[in-house]
């Protein structure tokens, strides 16, 4: 079975098993996000339970968002070194037994301990599904396969609020966490049976591949790490707080959240095919994929900003809509900053290059959960809508002024730096050495 190489022409040698394999990580990330979503629709419920402020609530997305961010930066080298197959089931295995474990929460520690475990686990989901797409598809396709995958975060939270509503009113919040987390073990036995290619990846000699200690040096690694700490918090803000949010402004109750609080996901799961579809175009006109890439960035990474006056606005309606299209801005801009690494490295290492760069997603949604918190306690929703408004444009300047060219060429060039970096810095110190 043949995938789709680096050097050779578009579809040529593709093999249609690509479009199976990236259903199934579809699927992983839609169960991703109905275990994360599951809480944020309970939430409001807990936080009575519980006698939780906004602040003790925001400590619990603080928790999960720790655990996340750090098993970014160890997932990816994980699943480069034991493959997409068995990487990928070890972290679903993890974090569906982690989600599970909500169930047996009795107050904010443990409910907080077991969300830290979840976020350990949830987080190997898309630097595998990164490697799924390098490892399978070709430039031109990467950017639609990534929008495809990531789509699947918009149907798991489409999907969480009826869901989980109704199975919170028939069985109890308990059981919610109990189904959701089993769906993961489905999962597994699909992915295990399934993903089987009959040839595997060509693995450079150990000699050859890049060091990680490289990477971290090179100009595209930092500059991406950074460009996520603007713009992945603001997902995170919606996906955390959107359904609290109804309650306590809107005064939405549960049955009213199951009804309306999926509409912003289902309109944000259109915004992962724009999003690689203009990429896709511009580069059938001819623009290069860099150029491609960071202008398509850009046009979505805009309309993020009609989260601004949401909270401002009479109409719920309204407030509804403005989410909406921020939360489409989100997607198509992920759908392509997904496929920055594997436009620059080799497939070997693209699970690492994700895992570290959202390291910055982690940092920045840490800061702003607790600051959300704070700051809702404190003040109200309008300077968070506000705030989580303006951050994508922070990170639209990074990646025109600090990025670099998006291509195998830079990343050639970036690495020859951090060598030549590296020797003469390793010069340097023997010469101070025998000075003295």
């Amino acid at each position: 079975m043949m995938r789709c190489e680096r050097t050779e022409p578009m579809r040529k040698n593709c093999s249609p098993m690509r479009w199976i394999v990236i259903a199934l990580v579809f699927w992983a990330t839609i169960i991703n996000y109905l275990d994360r979503q599951t809480l944020s629709v309970v939430a409001p419920l807990l936080i009575d339970r519980f006698h939780m402020s906004n602040v003790t609530y925001s400590q619990i997305i603080f928790g999960f968002m720790l655990a996340y961010t750090i098993m970014n930066g160890a997932s990816g080298p994980i699943i480069d070194r034991l493959g997409t197959r068995a990487g990928y089931a070890v972290t679903m295995v993890w974090w569906s037994a982690a989600a599970m474990l909500h169930a047996f929460a009795k107050g904010p520690l443990s409910l907080g301990i077991a969300r830290f475990l979840l976020g350990m686990g949830e987080a190997g989901n898309w630097p595998a599904g990164v490697k799924v797409v390098a490892e399978w598809f070709p430039a031109e396709e990467r950017a639609f396969a990534s929008g495809v995958f990531n789509s699947g975060s918009s149907v798991g939270a489409i999907l969480a609020p009826p869901l989980v509503v109704w199975i919170v009113l028939k069985l109890g919040w308990q059981y919610a966490f109990l189904f959701v987390g089993a769906a993961g073990f489905v999962w597994l036995l699909c992915w295990l049976t399934l993903y089987h290619p009959q040839v595997e990846v060509e693995r450079p000699p150990e000699a050859s591949r890049i060091s990680i200690l490289k990477l971290l040096r090179t100009r595209f690694v930092w500059a991406f790490t950074l460009s996520k700490v603007f713009i992945d918090p603001v997902w995170y803000f919606y996906i955390f707080w959107f359904p609290e949010y109804l309650k306590r402004v809107r005064h939405f109750d549960m049955a009213a959240i199951g009804k309306y609080a999926w509409i912003p996901f289902f309109v944000a799961a259109v915004g992962n095919l724009l999003g690689g579809g203009l990429s896709a175009l511009l580069i059938q006109w001819g623009v290069s994929l860099s150029v491609a890439r960071k202008s398509a960035v850009t046009v979505f990474a805009v309309l993020m900003t009609s989260a601004i006056p949401v909270a401002s606005v009479a109409d719920v309606r309204l407030s509804i809509a403005l989410v909406s299209l921020a939360m489409v801005g989100y997607t198509g801009s992920c759908a392509n900053i997904l496929a920055f690494p594997a436009d620059v490295f080799p497939k070997d290492v693209v699970a690492s290059v994700y895992g570290f760069s959202s390291l910055g997603s982690g940092f920045g949604g840490m800061i702003f959960a607790l600051t959300t918190g704070w700051v809702i306690d404190h003040y109200s929703y309008v300077p968070v809508f506000i705030g989580f408004g303006l951050l994508p444009l922070v990170c639209i300047a990074v990646i025109w002024f600090l990025l670099g060219p998006i291509s195998p060429v830079s990343a050639k060039s970036a690495l020859a730096e951090s060598a030549s970096a590296s020797l003469v810095g390793g010069t340097a110190h023997k010469h101070s050495e025998s000075d003295n």
